[in-house]
């Protein structure tokens, strides 16, 4: 890594110029503390928060989901109902406030787009997911089409074979030509999340060169998995790439999101994934722009804790429609 910290991403042309200087750099990285990031991120998961302040967590981490359904069997009436959800997560209740998104297949984008308009985003998965294995021809096409369709954000994911293969300036220039085919005719671009789905990069190590390798190559938003392959999003996964983005701002003056999916069933993890992100990054990225919850069941728990802090009583899960 540079011995100062530069002022932008220029600084960092040279390393990205060839294979060898990206795997140099990537590979001089410092390593993980595997025992020590682990202990850390199990630490974080047991503190405890003051009522006041779990209130304010709940209504944050409902701001913060990306509602999601990534079904074959996903029909326009289901993403429809889904996206109703998402604007008015609980209709009893008018002070409930909206998600951060809806995430879907591109082809349902424009479904999604006639309920929630601009009130809640619009995220499509793109780039042959979830498994990242297609021609770079269909890879753009898809994400051009998801755009076409009116999708406020593009989650991709990265062919991990390529990665784990060392070819890291085949993966960096992916991201490059999926971020410009996120480019709408009048120049504004959807913001594109990359996926490195966690559970295949098999250590710490990777998940931090990963995240340094996407956030190089122009992301807005590093995301740990697709939810369609397990261990989806841990506690110390996420701690690495906290540490990588605050990293990353130190060094460059950019700032960049952090998304982990999959897994995250409870207010009582989202909780834990809350005092993680203040402690490890701080507090400028407790705000949906910048974290982000990828789930389908977790809105139904932070919708019935909720009640129960608003009412006194706790609410079934019945209470609640089912995403």
């Amino acid at each position: 890594m540079p011995t100062t910290a530069p002022t932008g991403l220029a600084a960092y042309s040279e390393v990205t110029a060839s294979e060898a200087s990206l795997k140099r750099f990537l590979h001089g990285l410092p390593g993980v503390d595997q025992v020590g990031a682990e202990a850390r991120a199990a630490g974080l998961g047991t503190r405890s928060i003051k009522t006041s302040a779990k209130a304010w967590a709940l209504d944050l981490a409902i701001r913060m989901v990306d509602l999601t359904t990534l079904e074959g069997q996903d029909t326009p009436g289901k993403v429809r109902a889904l996206a109703g959800k998402a604007l008015h997560p609980d209709p009893s209740d008018p002070t409930c406030p909206s998600v951060a998104a809806v995430c879907v297949y591109g082809d349902l984008v424009g479904e999604v787009k006639e309920i929630v308009g601009s009130q809640v985003n619009v995220a499509a998965v793109a780039t042959a997911f979830p498994s990242g294995r297609a021609s770079m021809d269909i890879k753009l096409a898809d994400t051009r089409d998801a755009v076409a369709n009116g999708a406020d954000e593009i989650d991709m994911v990265i062919d991990r074979g390529a990665f784990l293969a060392g070819r890291y300036l085949q993966v960096f220039e992916e991201i490059v030509a999926t971020r410009e085919a996120c480019v709408r005719p009048d120049g504004s671009h959807a913001h594109l999340k990359v996926i490195f789905e966690t559970g295949e990069l098999q250590t710490y190590d990777n998940v931090r060169r990963a995240s340094w390798l996407a956030m190089l190559a122009g992301t807005d938003f590093i995301k740990t998995s697709t939810g369609k392959v397990q261990p989806a999003a841990t506690l110390p996964v996420t701690l690495v790439m906290l540490e990588a983005v605050r990293d990353f701002r130190e060094a460059t003056g950019v700032q960049i999101g952090v998304k982990p999916a999959g897994g995250i069933r409870t207010a009582k993890d989202a909780i834990k994934y809350l005092v993680m992100v203040n402690e490890i990054a701080g507090d400028d990225w407790l705000d949906p722009d910048w974290f982000r919850f990828g789930a389908s069941t977790l809105l139904n728990d932070l919708l019935m804790q909720r009640t129960k802090m608003t009412t006194g009583r706790y609410s079934g899960p019945d209470y609640f429609t089912l995403d």
